[in-house]
């Protein structure tokens, strides 16, 4: 929600990422997430990469806990129709008795046209068609829809409006948008129930309500209504150099390798929070020679704005940031090396966030 919570603490939430290099094996994921339900954290979410699929692993999950919320963070709007997603969160949520939330994505033109074959193309307007034709599936009516991107059932065809045969739990399920630029931001605010920032900083999470508010007044929401869920990349240690290091890796992947020269939104991000030179030097680094030379030009300021990592005093104070920022529940990523380490880390940070 925008309107600052009186609790004293943002809710956590943990990213389990793609079942690739967070753990060796699928049951250590699962150790995982039973441990971050044990600790309270409010929820789990699987994202979607180049590999694991987030809803079949979602599902999964969904088996092997009890309490905690399921989300897919991301599941990309150019892997599938809107209707078969719509059916996945359906028998998800009724698989988990209602824990499911959708979140979704446009990801970008090196996945869009590289993996799925799909042009990128309008990709807000494909969004809203696509969030309107799966919340008409999820409500059990006649799938119609006529849009800019989107026409079903296809004209002078054979097609019929069908309707699902089986619905969600939860009604109406709630749709969690990812969004970074200003435009899809403020399309969060006017359409979905939630926004998934990723690697913003509390800061630009405080500065980009406007945006969202203005969506919601669009749509004539209350701004309320719309959860805020960052999602960053988190590690405590005494040893604040250690902490940046453990997340090096993976910021120096989302501005180097995430995304073409020409649009990598993460790299746009540390444009707009300054790092423009910065963030120059890790993508050319990184095109040119891979990880380990962008991990080098990763600058300790811009891991200390894009993470939650350094000593216990201040990843509790940027916690605190969180939630003062209008943060509802922030979503963390673990990259410590051992299975060992991320279940001691997310002790740690459910201590520190008490």
């Amino acid at each position: 929600m925008i309107a600052r919570s009186e609790e004293a603490f943002v809710r956590l939430g943990f990213s389990i990422g793609t079942l690739g290099p967070v753990a060796s094996a699928p049951d250590e994921h699962l150790k995982l997430v039973a441990e971050a339900e044990r600790l309270g954290y409010e929820s789990v979410w699987a994202s979607e990469g180049y590999g694991a699929d987030p809803a079949t692993t979602l599902a999964w999950l969904a088996a092997g806990t009890e309490r905690v919320e399921l989300g897919s963070g991301i599941i990309q709007i150019s892997g599938r129709t809107a209707v078969a997603t719509a059916m996945a969160a359906a028998t998800i949520d009724r698989l988990s008795g209602g824990r499911f939330r959708l979140g979704l994505g446009t990801s970008g033109p090196q996945v869009t046209e590289g993996w799925h074959g799909r042009r990128y193309e309008r990709p807000l307007a494909h969004l809203r068609d696509y969030v309107q034709v799966v919340r008409t599936a999820l409500a059990g009516e006649p799938v119609r829809h006529t849009g800019p991107t989107l026409r079903l059932p296809l004209p002078d065809s054979r097609g019929k409006a069908l309707s699902m045969a089986i619905g969600p739990v939860r009604r109406p399920l709630p749709i969690h948008l990812a969004a970074m630029g200003p435009k899809a931001i403020a399309l969060a605010g006017e359409i979905a129930d939630g926004w998934l920032p990723i690697h913003f900083p509390p800061e630009h999470v405080a500065e980009s309500l406007g945006r969202l508010r203005s969506g919601a007044a669009l749509a004539g929401r209350d701004p309320a209504e719309v959860a805020v869920s960052p999602m960053v990349m988190a590690m405590v240690d005494e040893d604040a150099d250690y902490a940046r290091d453990v997340v090096r890796p993976m910021l120096a992947l989302y501005l180097g390798g995430m995304g073409s020269k020409e649009v990598n939104f993460y790299n746009r991000l540390a444009h707009r929070l300054g790092f423009a030179a910065a963030a120059a030097r890790v993508q050319d680094a990184y095109l040119d020679g891979g990880m380990g030379e962008a991990m080098e030009e990763l600058p300790d300021d811009l891991v200390d704005a894009l993470a939650l990592c350094g000593t216990p005093g201040r990843v509790r104070e940027r916690l605190e940031a969180y939630r003062e920022a209008g943060a509802t529940t922030l979503v963390v990523g673990l990259n410590a090396p051992t299975l060992d380490d991320r279940l001691e880390q997310l002790g740690w940070l459910a201590e520190l966030n008490s």
